[in-house]
């Protein structure tokens, strides 16, 4: 399990990272709303080499048989590491490229309440959570977890369907229930 775990877990890990670190220069012209359309886009075609890491481990090692909890299993591992690769690029990503990225998206938050004809007091709201959150996101440990928070449940999601869509039961286990 472990290696189908890693391999898949990495390139996974690979597909969101480098699409993260392509569209860096590219940033600006794409601008937040898209850019998190592109991302999350990006983060469930990465997730699809779960499907293919359940369906290689079921294939190569389980015989052709995989039961739901074998399947969920090596499904949440690949999709721990791939979440793992996803927060490291992202932490590099921040703290070396774009330590300013929290102060631009502060700025396009409280523009974004501006237009859309948000009261005064709707604005000062958003102001002072998005100083929170400027705050909050210089913490490492903040920052990872609420990274994490961005590809690990869609990779749940993935995991939970893949591992049902592959289940296979030896006959004997299927007579039997």
């Amino acid at each position: 399990m472990k290696k189908t775990v890693v391999v898949f877990g990495l390139l996974s890990g690979a597909v969101s990272s480098a699409m993260m670190l392509l569209t860096i220069p590219f940033m600006e012209r794409i601008g937040f709303e898209r850019g998190e359309v592109l991302g999350y886009t990006t983060i469930v075609a990465s997730f699809l080499l779960v499907y293919f890491g359940i369906r290689a481990y079921r294939d190569r090692v389980g015989g052709g048989w995989i039961t739901f909890g074998r399947g969920f299993t090596v499904g949440i591992l690949i999709t721990l590491v791939s979440s793992a690769c996803y927060v490291a690029t992202w932490e590099f990503i921040y703290f070396r490229l774009n330590p300013g990225f929290v102060d631009q998206y502060a700025a396009y938050a409280i523009e974004r309440a501006r237009a859309s004809g948000a009261s005064r007091q709707e604005i000062e709201a958003t102001t002072r959570q998005m100083d929170q959150f400027r705050v909050q996101y210089q913490n490492p440990v903040i920052n990872v977890a609420m990274t994490f928070m961005e590809p690990f449940p869609i990779g749940l999601v993935v995991t939970l369907i893949s591992a049902a869509v592959l289940r296979r039961a030896r006959k004997q286990e299927a007579a039997g229930a």
